[in-house]
């Protein structure tokens, strides 16, 4: 069996940028990903049977983005019973609206996890929490992860307060 647990499908080669952020969070956590280009406007029978194999090669996820009419995550989730992540990528004229409607408003019975507008780095950490959900070293690893978010902001608090007390002290000094 692969260590692959992601599949990560874009719609387009012009959707990479935004996708590969996925694929930095995965790596991140050093959880294994596949990443293709599969339209399920342009090529639907790629994309059928890539939704319909995933759970057999072993994935455990699916990550999906596209932009404007963003069918790609509902036309895979229909196919597959594995959790399926939909990244709305945003393109002009409407810059990720029309994206984010066609993955969010998915009909009762077929559900899609949505990000925000091109939130991919979001949907790899929620693959990782799903899988983690099966395995205690990647658990391990996302509480580390959170942690270490705590302790940014409590730096930035304190580089903060060292700040706004230098500056009082400064104020005080010119009155």
């Amino acid at each position: 069996m692969s260590d692959v647990k992601v599949g990560i499908v874009m719609g387009s080669d012009s959707d990479l940028p935004i996708m590969r952020k996925a694929a930095e969070a995965l790596d991140h956590f050093g959880v294994g990903w596949e990443m293709v280009i599969s339209s399920a406007h342009r090529h639907p029978e790629k994309t059928a049977r890539y939704a319909r194999g995933a759970a057999e090669a072993g994935l455990k996820v699916i990550i999906a983005g596209a932009g404007g009419a963003a069918h790609l995550p509902g036309v895979i989730a229909s196919m597959t019973l594995l959790p399926v992540i939909g990244i709305p990528v945003a393109i002009e004229p409407l810059h990720g609206v029309d994206s984010l409607y066609s993955i969010v408003q998915m009909p009762q019975g077929i559900p899609v996890a949505t990000v925000a507008v091109n939130g991919a780095y979001n949907a790899g950490l929620l693959a990782v929490q799903m899988l983690a959900l099966e395995d205690d070293s990647l658990r391990d690893k996302l509480n580390n992860y959170r942690q270490s978010l705590a302790a940014k902001v409590e730096e930035k608090d304190c580089a903060l307060r060292e700040s706004e007390a230098q500056c009082n002290r400064d104020a005080g000094d010119k009155k």
